[in-house]
């Protein structure tokens, strides 16, 4: 079953961060995804005036699983549109491409990963 729940500490967001390889952003906010209770990735993200910026959905240096992945980059992608903002990029590096396209970004004639959120949530099409 997967689980995923936001970071509550920063010592342990630090912690996840060098078990998946990424660089640890104390501004930012970040979610944890496990796998039947084995700890699978992390997500880091903030919510700016211009919209809600992804920087990391990845994986556990120990385990690979993009189904929890995907719930996970769903799941943060759901707290920014619950916040009130309905536009999301990804400003991280790109790792996985068909990852982020799964879970609704769009990918534009920059090459950029952007999300309009307006009724993705709420629309039975996404």
């Amino acid at each position: 079953m997967f689980k995923v729940l936001p970071i509550q500490s920063k010592d342990t967001q630090k912690e996840l961060c060098e078990r998946c390889g990424v660089t640890f952003d104390a501004d930012l906010l970040a979610y944890a995804v496990s796998v039947d209770d084995e700890f699978a990735g992390i997500c880091q993200f903030k919510l700016t005036d211009k919209g809600g910026e992804i920087h990391d959905i990845a994986p556990s240096l120990e385990k690979n699983d993009p189904d929890a992945l995907f719930v996970m980059g769903r799941g943060a992608l759901n707290f920014i549109d619950l916040c009130g903002v309905h536009f999301a990029r990804y400003v991280g590096e790109v790792t996985d491409e068909l990852l982020l396209i799964k879970i609704g970004f769009k990918k534009t004639a920059d090459g950029a990963f952007e999300i309009d959120l307006n009724g993705f949530f709420t629309d039975h099409c996404h």
